[in-house]
């Protein structure tokens, strides 16, 4: 079993949540679809205080709700974010962004905006390894998650023999990604290069996934230096 890091950077709370609310309101970004006795285990309170701070995310339009068949018995109550629930989360600029972007396109073209997008990537990468020059594959692993984080990715790593896996709870910009897709294909290219390592997604907010998932494979001559 690998080491699992969630991380968590002050920017991922949820806007103007905070506490238990705010706990309740991760915890169904990371999981959709956890019933009230799931969310009670993973905050370590009772089920009847989950149950009252998810009636009253659902009052404000934050959660929502529907029955769930698990096994023998009667249909269970799965709680999940709403489109507002959602909305709480770090979007990084995306308006503006967008606006640019479509500034962009009309004067430049399409390319000159896909190439705007990727040079963050571009960056990005130069930094981290730079920083990352001398550290081991589970170090580089990590430090990529921390920086995911601080960019609004709620992200989340788990480190196993010769890889491990990245996984992104919240993308940033959705609205940019869902009308360029060649971001998202800059980002993977991103995290194989920042880690030295063969990187597939197998999970894809834009295919309806809940998060973006990397499954991280290390050379065994990184592994073993």
């Amino acid at each position: 079993m690998g080491a699992v890091h969630p991380l968590l950077s002050k920017d991922s709370v949820p806007l103007g949540q905070k506490g238990q609310r705010g706990a309740v309101l991760v915890q169904l970004k990371r999981a959709q679809h956890l019933t009230a006795k799931e969310l009670a285990a993973r905050l370590g309170v009772s089920l009847n205080a989950a149950r009252h701070h998810l009636k009253e995310l659902e009052a404000e339009g934050f959660v929502e709700y529907q029955r769930e068949h698990r096994g023998v018995g009667k249909p269970a109550f799965a709680y999940r974010l709403s489109s507002n629930g959602e909305a709480l989360f770090p979007r990084r600029y995306e308006e503006t962004l967008t606006a640019i972007l479509d500034r962009m396109v009309e004067r430049d073209g399409r390319p000159a905006a896909v190439g705007l997008l990727e040079s963050y990537f571009s960056g990005l990468t130069r930094r981290l390894q730079a920083e990352l020059r001398e550290a081991a594959p589970p170090e580089r692993l990590r430090a990529l998650g921390e920086a995911l984080c601080q960019e609004g990715y709620m992200a989340e790593v788990t480190a196993e023999a010769g890889g491990g896996t990245v996984t992104e709870h919240n993308c940033a910009i959705p609205a940019v990604a869902t009308r360029f897709p060649e971001i998202c294909a800059a980002e993977a290219r991103f995290l194989a290069e920042v880690l030295g390592a063969e990187v597939e997604r197998r999970g894809h907010m834009l295919d309806g996934c809940s998060a973006c998932e990397y499954h991280v494979r290390f050379k065994a001559a990184q592994e073993n230096s």
